[in-house]
């Protein structure tokens, strides 16, 4: 039977990144962000990608209108992780006011393959982001925002709006939204998993011993 999405954000938000990596190698499938370090919030984040593309380029390229930052905090929202591709440019698209009205949305989280800027700012909100760059160069007029909901790129990773996405001290993970059910069940898994392992090794075994019997690891039993 289907589960409904605040039941996969209830059974996903105990389950850290690096479980979601490995339930995601196990089916052969990527999903681990590279280079994109969190600069503000803490603890861990989970939820449905809201997709955002920005073209950058040169002071004066764009008319500051096309910067539309409103439009971004206005797509963010509980349970919701807006995901924008900058191509990887150190231009800011997030200073200390977009984030704070973004934090006042409640928004879950902010994932930027570009840049932010007002770092104290960002993080007094307290808002969850991570971000390539941290950069004081505006995007007014180098910026210009595309239509949301489209197929994007960050980190690597290609992001479909409604994608899951979890985030946490490790890193970021993706999981396409038609898989997370799938990959949520195995990440279950490894959680039951390395909880006997650990239980084994608090009791005073090995840890080769406390794998091996536990599946974690290939290795002698006994």
């Amino acid at each position: 039977m289907a589960i409904n999405d605040n039941e996969i954000l209830e059974r996903g938000a105990g389950i850290g990144v690096s479980t979601w990596s490995d339930a995601l190698d196990e089916l052969g499938m990527k999903g681990t962000i590279q280079g994109i370090a969190r600069q503000s919030g803490s603890g861990c984040m989970i939820g449905f990608a809201v997709t955002a593309r920005e073209l950058t380029g040169a002071l004066g390229d764009f008319e500051k209108a096309d910067f539309a930052v409103g439009q971004l905090i206005e797509a963010t929202g509980p349970g919701k992780v807006l995901m924008v591709d900058m191509s990887g440019a150190p231009i800011s698209t997030m200073g200390g006011l977009a984030a704070l009205a973004a934090k006042n949305r409640q928004a879950t989280a902010v994932v930027i393959d570009g840049a932010c800027r007002d770092l104290d700012e960002i993080r007094e909100t307290g808002l969850w982001l991570s971000s390539r760059w941290v950069a004081p160069t505006t995007g007014k007029t180098r910026v210009k925002l595309l239509p949301l909901g489209c197929d994007i790129t960050i980190g690597g990773i290609s992001v479909s709006q409604g994608d899951l996405v979890i985030g946490d001290d490790t890193g970021i993970v993706v999981v396409a939204r038609a898989r997370a059910e799938e990959i949520l069940a195995n990440a279950e898994r490894i959680v039951a998993i390395d909880a006997r392992v650990e239980e084994r090794i608090r009791a005073g075994e090995s840890f080769g011993l406390a794998a091996a019997a536990a599946g974690y690891i290939p290795g002698r039993k006994t």
